[in-house]
Formats: C-alpha cells, structure tokens, sequence
C-alpha cells in the first residue's frame, strides 16, 4: 500500500523583483514587477506503508516546500499527490486526523502552558475517546520519560525537552504517517540519540510512515533505509542508503600504527590527514588506487602493528552527493 503517492508535483512562487534607484524604488512601490521562482519541479516519487524515508537536500533545494504540499499547508502549482489516499490541500481536515507533523524551528506546544495541557487540548482537537486518550498519554509519557516536566511552562524547558514533548504530541493520535522536518536541530547527541531510539521504536511497533528532512546524517543513518534527494527543485536521487553510500564513497580512512616512524609518505591516491611519529591517518581514493595496493606497499617497507579502515562520515558522503549534483544529475 503506498503512503504517499506524488506525481508532476511541482510549486512556482512570485517573487517581487528588485529594482534599483530612486526611480525604480517608486515603480517598484506604486507598480510592482514579479518573478516566477521554482521551488518544486515537477517531481514523482512514492513511499510504502512503513518506510522511513530520508527526504535530503541542500537549504533551499525544495523540501520544506514539499513537506508543506503533502500536509495540506500549501498548494501547489500543478502535479498531484495524496497521501494515506487523501488529497493533502483539499482533504486538510480529513487528511489531519491520520498524520502527524513535527517541525523542528517551529512549535506545536503552547509556549506559557506546560505540555500536559498542550496534550488535554490535542486530545479534544482530534476527537479521542477519553479512555484512548488516558492510555495512549500515559505510555507516550513513559516511553519519552516525560514526568518531571509535565507540569513545567514549555517556556521553561530545554531544546531537547520541548522536542521530546513535540513528537509524544504528535504521536498522540496514533498517525500513520509522521512528517519530522529537522526534529534533532539543535540537540546534543545524547538527546539526539535517544529521540532517534524512539522514532524507530515507533515506526517498528506501530508501523509509522516516517518521511524525514535533516541535514544531521546521524539522523539519516540512523532512522532511515532509503533516500529521496532533491536538488534546485527537481529529484536527482531515490534509492536506499546503503546504495547510496557506494556511490558517493570515493575515499575510505586507514588508520595504522606503525613499528617505526615511516617518515613522509607519498603516493597516487593517498593523502595524509594526520601523522604522529608511527601512528598515521591516512585518505585512500580507491578511484585511484585500493586498499590492498596501499597496504602491500606499507608492508614492503615497514611492519604494521594495528590497523583499522573505516568509510568516511555520512556528513562527509552527503557533501560530496551535493557536490556532485551541482555538475550533474544522478538517476538510477
């Protein structure tokens, strides 16, 4: 069954254009001109009943935009979609019931009253039976171990409290899909990790849609099996992470400990990022060369002690997949 379903989506919004000068400030007052300026262009893409879906791309790329449309906020331009079988901005209402949504710079709590009188109005908003309500409340409490805080102003509480109390809220109705758009910014990874264990918690018990924008690539790795990259409005990518990572993984790390100072090292493919008399860091282009070829030349000349390879930082893969896409488009 597909959750989301998107087909030629696109948004086009006008921008007011700039005009310089005195004279031009004046026309631009009495007799504005605008531009059309594309932020979603023509996009297709669907998600299953329970994926977790990261839904990546660079600031500016389209994604909030997206996450708008598919909750009913905005219009769009032209192109269709529905999600859990409901046109988003025609079946607002309907559509509000079987989805959550939690925005991470923006708050769905009521600022000066503390979080459990947020969760007593949400709880008449979506109609929830009183019984339904008390139970699913007091698990959610449990589960993001919320009870020291319920009766503290929202104004009062951390980051990392208050987006806590933001998805149990929106987990209050039971929705089948939840949209998170940036729900770890901000958080230290403590809090980041333990939000994460709780999502995926969730989306395993429950069966939750999690569609997901970050720029956090813990919270990729993490939560997510699959990609969806958009980029200048237009979809450049849709596949699953570990797909995702062998493409973009042009370099691995090799960390070795070496019985005696190797002195410079120089070869094709190979960098040097941090050297330490017999402890050496070192970046491998395996475009270049391999793993194997590197080491064969190290034992030639000198005796290993310890070694570790290890893939790069997501943070370091998705920077290149941007990159990348500012020269060319990826399909699949």
């Amino acid at each position: 069954m597909k959750t989301i379903q998107v087909e030629q989506l696109e948004k086009i919004f006008q921008v007011k254009k700039k005009q310089h000068g005195l004279s031009g400030s004046l026309k631009s007052l009495f007799k504005p001109q605008y531009a059309d300026k594309t932020a979603v262009e023509g996009i297709t893409f669907s998600v299953n009943q329970s994926e977790t879906v990261a839904f990546l791309g660079p600031n500016g790329a389209g994604k909030s935009t997206t996450i708008k449309m598919l909750t009913g906020i905005l219009h769009p331009s032209s192109g269709s979609a529905t999600v859990l079988g409901c046109c988003p901005w025609t079946e607002r209402s309907k559509l509000a019931y079987r989805i959550g949504s939690v925005f991470g710079q923006k708050s769905q709590l009521w600022y000066h009253l503390p979080p459990l009188d947020t969760f007593e109005l949400m709880s008449r908003i979506y109609e929830l039976r009183r019984e339904d309500y008390k139970a699913r409340r007091d698990n959610l409490i449990e589960r993001f171990e919320l009870g020291t805080y319920l009766h503290t102003p929202v104004r009062k509480l951390s980051l990392g409290e208050r987006m806590r109390c933001e998805i149990a809220a929106s987990l209050l109705h039971r929705p089948q899909a939840l949209f998170l758009d940036e729900p770890t910014i901000g958080l230290d990874a403590v809090v980041k990790q333990r939000i994460r264990e709780l999502i995926v918690e969730m989306n395993r018990e429950e069966g939750t849609t999690i569609f997901l924008t970050s720029h956090d690539a813990g919270d990729i790795e993490k939560l997510c099996d699959r990609a969806i990259v958009i980029n200048h409005g237009g979809l450049v990518f849709d596949g699953q992470v570990d797909y995702m990572k062998q493409q973009f993984l042009t370099h691995k790390t090799v960390q070795l400990v070496l019985e005696n100072d190797p002195g410079e090292l120089a070869a094709p493919g190979v960098s040097v990022l941090n050297q330490g008399g017999c402890r050496i860091t070192l970046s491998v282009d395996t475009g270049i060369t391999t793993i194997e070829a590197v080491l064969a030349a190290l034992m030639a000349s000198h005796r290993i002690v310890d070694m570790t390879v290890q893939d790069p930082p997501m943070e370091d893969i998705i920077t290149r997949m941007y990159g990348t896409f500012q020269v060319k488009e990826v399909s699949l």
